[in-house]
């Protein structure tokens, strides 16, 4: 089995810079350009963070132009 579908493995939540989330086995060294925002837990508690962390799904920088496009009248 592989260690990123293991229903009984060790998961962190990690972020990259658009804030995009992702579910990452605790064995593995999390890649360059992401962080840590839920430390080492079961894969069901990280996935539940997930859902009630992330929210908006849209890559940082399209709510950031929508936000400012959302001002302007076409």
């Amino acid at each position: 089995m592989n260690l990123f579908d293991d229903p009984e493995g060790r998961f962190l939540v990690i972020v990259n810079g658009e804030e995009q989330h992702s579910l990452w086995p605790a064995a593995v060294a999390v890649p360059s350009g992401w962080r840590v925002v839920h430390d080492t837990d079961s894969r069901q508690a990280c996935l539940d963070y997930i859902e009630t962390s992330w929210a908006d799904i849209r890559p940082l920088s399209a709510r950031s132009d929508s936000t400012a496009t959302s001002g302007q009248h076409g």
